[in-house]
């Protein structure tokens, strides 16, 4: 009876959802030949709620950062929404994904200024602090 048990505990653990809290990171091309813009995403997870953050280079190099908004975890399945304001217009991008320990890989889908829907991949990795 005890191995049953054992095994019944080893299954459960493994079958785990991925924890998305920590800080993750991933890499765009610059515009127009420029340097790579680093994208640092700060998430918590709480249950089924995800809070966090999006700081990215803006245009003099400082970095901007952005609440995500209507965080959900469903598994190892992640949403969050990120809007952002600049000239009175806003714009919101709509992210999607599959955790991992060590990756998030999934879509973000927006409208594009002609009105038109559009998605790309993304996919960050997980900071580990170095020892």
């Amino acid at each position: 009876m005890l191995g049953c048990a054992a095994a019944i505990l080893l299954l459960t653990a493994s079958v785990q959802a991925a924890d998305p809290t920590g800080t993750w990171t991933w890499s765009t091309p610059g515009r127009n030949g420029g340097p790579e813009r680093v994208s640092t995403l700060t998430l918590k997870a709480d249950a089924t709620t995800l809070t966090g953050k999006l700081s990215v280079p803006g245009r003099d190099g400082s970095p901007v950062e952005t609440p995500i908004a209507d965080g959900k975890i469903d598994g190892d399945n992640i949403s969050f929404d990120l809007v952002r304001s600049y000239n009175g217009n806003s714009s919101t991008n709509k992210y999607s994904g599959a955790v991992t320990a060590d990756k998030i890989t999934g879509k973000v889908e927006s409208v594009n200024r002609d009105g038109q829907p559009q998605s790309r991949n993304w996919e960050a990795k997980r900071v580990t602090d170095a020892k």
